[in-house]
């Protein structure tokens, strides 16, 4: 066993990066199959904007990879949260339990609805919201009244519960939902990490209402930006569709718009990166699962710090891999952080925790020590396809 040392998991670190770089990102796209011919399609046929041909196909391209009845593809994985919270019926002053563990987006397109994140605690299993502390917290401040869940303290309707699949390792949807059904939630899968990631070997994204994912330029697979709703539900699938599309009746000429709606749906000429990408999509997971087990054994024997690893009942895509410090060591995690910048390697802490932002700073929540543990611990290393290639 080695002692722990910043300059020692420094090392380590450089070890990852390619001889041909002097730097590496937190997560970068890889574009090496047909990304290039298929956005020339669509430049040589003028079909770059939010219809063609590409777009449809992806959508039943996405569906038919993740299990789902119905994909649609959406701006960003944002637009892809605020439909579908609009569609759970999440309005003005609703509270959503939410997990402090997440991206901004989780709460920013709750706000867009004037509706109130309800931050709940994680555990060290999932980095995932805890079943077992909701259900305690839930038993002290939740009634049902006439089919809905109140907050006996706020009065106010406990619409719905978004779960985070952290990174991309799939949360405790089992025992999650479980909890939404006795309280009358509405479960929502924030899956913008989780492409290709597994719970009890059924794609994440449909085991509530509806799933939202990402395709950001840093996600597992991009369309530049861009996102999706997955559903099993025909009629959500429909309205999601329709929103997007600034609920515009079809017809030939006329323009008449049946309610508010959004200018959200994916430009065709993203959707063919995200054709090419797909098609590629066995071969990343598979590198990132190689490269995650060489990252375990790396820091195997180093004291001090792990490796987090996907819960037993998940097979994760590992979209970020995670180091955590030992308690003892918290305190040296923005000491490693500088030097692996110094260093051209671009780690990263984890998010703010929610309740610590300005905006979301007087939200309710429960005790949340896990999170906050976790803030102090987690760090975010390379995590990119190509990074096995180099490394023996």
């Amino acid at each position: 066993m080695q002692d722990f040392s910043p300059q020692n998991i420094i090392e380590i670190l450089k070890t990852y990066m390619p001889k041909n770089m002097d730097s590496i990102a937190l997560h970068e796209p890889y574009l090496a199959g047909n990304e290039w011919d298929y956005v020339k399609s669509c430049l040589d046929t003028g079909w770059v904007s939010s219809a063609g041909n590409f777009v449809d196909r992806f959508e039943k391209d996405l569906a038919d990879f993740t299990g789902t009845k119905y994909a649609v593809a959406v701006a960003n994985g944002t637009a892809a949260l605020h439909t579908i919270y609009l569609l759970a019926g999440i309005s003005t002053n609703d509270e959503v339990l939410v997990p402090t563990l997440t991206f901004v987006a989780t709460c920013n397109a709750l706000a867009y609805c004037e509706a109130i994140p309800h931050f709940v605690d994680v555990n060290n299993t999932t980095l995932g919201i805890d079943p077992e502390k909701l259900e305690d917290y839930l038993k002290d401040i939740a009634k049902i009244k006439q089919n809905i869940c109140v907050n006996k303290f706020t009065q106010r309707p406990i619409k719905a519960l978004v779960v985070t699949h952290t990174f991309g390792h799939p949360a405790d949807l089992d025992s999650i939902l479980a909890i939404c059904n006795r309280y009358h939630i509405k479960l929502i899968e924030d899956a913008a990490e989780a492409l290709g990631s597994l719970y009890k070997g059924k794609h994440v994204g449909h085991a509530g209402l509806a799933g939202a994912l990402s395709f950001n330029g840093n996600k597992i697979i991009t369309t530049g930006g861009g996102g999706a709703i997955l559903t099993d539900d025909l009629e959500l699938a429909k309205q999601a569709k329709h929103i997007t599309t600034t609920a515009k009746q079809p017809h030939a000429f006329l323009y008449f718009h049946d309610r508010v709606g959004y200018n959200y749906r994916m430009p065709n000429i993203n959707a063919a990166l995200g054709c090419a990408q797909l098609e590629q999509i066995q071969t990343f997971l598979s590198s990132k699962r190689n490269l995650a087990k060489q990252y375990k054994k790396s820091w195997q024997d180093i004291e001090g710090i792990s490796f987090f690893v996907e819960p037993e009942f998940a097979t994760s895509n590992y979209w970020l891999n995670t180091l955590l410090l030992d308690n003892k060591y918290y305190t040296q995690r923005d000491t490693i952080l500088k030097l692996a910048h110094t260093n051209g390697i671009k780690a990263r802490p984890v998010w703010t925790l929610m309740h610590k932002l300005p905006m979301y700073a007087s939200c309710p929540r429960m005790a949340l020590n896990t999170a906050e543990n976790l803030e102090q611990s987690a760090i975010n290393i390379p995590s990119s396809v190509f990074l096995t290639q180099d490394h023996p």
